[in-house]
């Protein structure tokens, strides 16, 4: 396909709307996308360090009841 100008090219020989739409569309999931997974990973590594730290917390409390119920 061949164009002769600028506004050939956007127009896209009628199709312009759709093309630029679609090029839009996908442009915008290209920029949202890592920002998005971002956010996920941070929340999740939220999460597990939460977690650890619960865990971490309820052995020692089971370790100091055992060495009391040993005393």
């Amino acid at each position: 396909m061949q164009w002769h100008s600028v506004s050939e090219f956007f127009a896209m020989g009628g199709y312009g709307p759709y093309v630029w739409g679609s090029v839009g569309a996908c442009a915008l999931a290209m920029l949202v996308e890592p920002v998005l997974l971002r956010q996920q990973h941070r929340r999740l590594v939220q999460t597990l360090r939460r977690q650890h730290r619960a865990a971490a917390g309820a052995s020692k409390s089971s370790a100091n009841a055992i060495r009391r119920q040993a005393a």
